[in-house]
């Protein structure tokens, strides 16, 4: 075991990460660790990226190998992930993955597990701002809803409003009866007038102005004829 072991591995991560693998020295290289993770379908920003940084010790795989976590030079901050506060978090999480491999070769399981550490840690912090905003959003619709909600009904409320509504009923059924009555009232007195005999217009005084102009205007055509016969003759 030792250094033989290490040359093997090695080789065998070259063939798995070609493009992502740097020595660093004989016993020292980085891999490279593109993050797969959720976005908004028009954020155009890179993937983050994390640096697994591996030195052998002599004894390597039969004792655990030296790891750091870094990201690439100039490499833009991510909202989600930051390297130096969470740098800890993400050694501890490899910790189990060493337990289980110490004597075989682990670069590869290592590598596997930080970034499956890494994504789950972003998507948490996606998780916990969308459940912010989805408790914003709930309690804002909430607010919008309650504008339009109308007071709580109550057996007291609903009892005072049954009563106000059924003495404003009768109310307007009095009020009709009256204009129904008042109305018969006028037609009936109507009806009255066109059946009054003479008698009756003259006791009431409606026939004087008419008997009147009636005697007027036969006195008038009397005297008229006596004055043609006059002339006549």
């Amino acid at each position: 075991m030792g250094r033989d072991e290490q040359t093997e591995e090695r080789e065998v991560l070259a063939s798995i990460f070609p493009d992502e693998i740097q020595d660093v020295s004989a016993s020292e290289f980085r891999v490279s660790v593109a993050l797969d993770v959720a976005k908004p379908d028009e954020d155009e920003t890179p993937d983050p990226v994390l640096l697994l940084n591996v030195r052998y010790p002599e004894a390597y795989p039969d004792e655990a190998p030296r790891l750091d976590i870094t990201q690439p030079p100039n490499a833009p901050r991510y909202d989600h992930l930051d390297i130096q506060n969470d740098k800890a978090r993400l050694l501890e999480a490899l910790e189990p993955t060493i337990e289980e491999s110490m004597g075989m070769a682990m670069v590869f399981a290592l590598v596997s597990a930080l970034k499956d550490a890494a994504e789950l840690l972003v998507s948490e912090r996606q998780g916990a701002i969308q459940a912010v905003r989805d408790v914003e959003a709930a309690r804002a619709e909430e607010e919008e809803n309650r504008k339009f909600e109308g007071a709580k009904v109550t057996r007291e409320s609903f009892l005072a409003w049954r009563e106000g509504f059924q003495r404003e009923m009768a109310e307007e059924a009095a009020r009709r009866v009256l204009e129904v009555e008042a109305e018969e009232k006028k037609k009936r007195g109507a009806r009255e007038e066109r059946k009054l005999t003479g008698k009756q217009l003259w006791q009431r005084g409606l026939a004087g102005n008419t008997v009147e102009e009636e005697e007027e205007d036969e006195g008038d055509d009397a005297l008229e004829g006596v004055q043609r016969l006059r002339v006549d003759g």
